[in-house]
């Protein structure tokens, strides 16, 4: 979706201002740190926002991030993070994308940015902000309480084959989003029918796993990182994860392809910032946010989150996001969520 610049933006580029970028005909900026286009610092606090609830992926991903960069001060300013829960991330977009060119507002992100577009839910696309930094990558976890009579996914897959309404899975995103989309393509390759699954969305995967051990929902999918401490305490089982390898931080549960499912869903995150940032803004938040990358402090909690390095920068930010816009688009459309 094409979103025609504010006529301030415009204005500026009148005046001759070679710092600020515009997409045109709904393209990424494709600046790089490589080119600054001069120096640019931030002059008051940056508004952080985690567009979702307190707990999940979006909210870990924000205050860890925003505590190595200030604690390291590899900021010039303090991160304050901001919860903008509501429509799968929706809201904290629809509030960025109020803020044109303004360096003082960032937003983490994950492939809700690309699917929710997708299956028709935001006005906002990821073509609307522009791409600072992808960070790392981890899987998704599906899970079910230590109790369940499910031992293994093929368990869960046949009960979803043969009677699936009797089923209620909880999810951390809005429908064809991230947990929707991770669910409904394991489903899938499993046989059964990904349209016949109750999928129970809930606004991040705190309540999402707060809804399984309620007993409002007979399984869950979640990340990685959001259900290893349920794990560790005995409250929860993984029945598998959805990378190509085992995680890290579940080494004893099985990858849907050793359980026999052959998918694999990644979660990538990152980070993003309004329409029109300058290159030399895009290049100040670039370098800081590849110094927490090799940050001790960062590694550390990344070992402890389960989280994959896979730094890119926003040139190459850029062009993943419309590789896995073309990506998910197919997927959306296999499972019917496609709008």
């Amino acid at each position: 979706m094409y979103r025609s610049a504010p006529r301030a933006v415009m204005a500026a580029l009148a005046a001759g201002s070679a710092t600020l970028l515009l997409a045109a005909c709904g393209g990424q900026q494709t600046t790089g740190a490589g080119d600054s286009g001069g120096d640019w610092k931030p002059t008051k606090p940056i508004e952080y926002i985690a567009p979702a609830g307190t707990g999940g992926g979006w909210d870990t991903l924000a205050r860890t991030s925003a505590r190595v960069l200030d604690e390291a001060k590899i900021i010039d300013r303090p991160m304050r993070v901001v919860n903008k829960p509501g429509g799968g991330g929706a809201i904290g977009w629809s509030y960025i994308s109020q803020y044109p060119a303004d360096a003082h507002k960032l937003f983490v992100t994950s492939p809700p940015i690309l699917l929710v577009p997708l299956a028709g839910k935001s006005q906002q696309t990821y073509d609307d902000f522009t791409p600072i930094a992808r960070l790392n990558t981890e899987p998704l976890a599906y899970v079910v309480k230590a109790s369940s009579p499910f031992k293994t996914f093929g368990d869960l897959a046949a009960k979803l084959k043969s009677d699936p309404k009797s089923i209620s899975i909880a999810g951390g995103s809005g429908p064809g989003s991230l947990d929707h989309v991770g669910l409904a393509g394991a489903v899938k390759a499993a046989g059964a029918d990904a349209s016949e699954v109750k999928y129970v969305p809930f606004d991040g995967g705190g309540e999402a796993l707060t809804a399984l051990l309620g007993g409002h929902a007979e399984a869950a999918v979640a990340g990685a990182s959001e259900v290893t401490g349920l794990v560790k305490s005995g409250d929860l089982r993984v029945l598998a994860v959805s990378t190509k390898e085992r995680s890290e931080i579940l080494p004893d549960a099985p990858t849907l392809t050793e359980s026999g499912v052959k998918y694999v869903f990644d979660i990538w995150r990152g980070v993003m910032g309004p329409k029109g940032l300058s290159q030399a803004q895009i290049a100040y938040y670039e370098k800081a946010y590849k110094e927490m990358t090799e940050h001790e402090a960062w590694k550390k909690e990344s070992e402890k989150l389960g989280w994959t390095n896979a730094y890119l920068g926003s040139k190459d930010f850029g062009s993943f996001l419309h590789e896995q816009n073309k990506d998910l688009s197919s997927i959306l459309a296999d499972v019917g969520l496609k709008k």
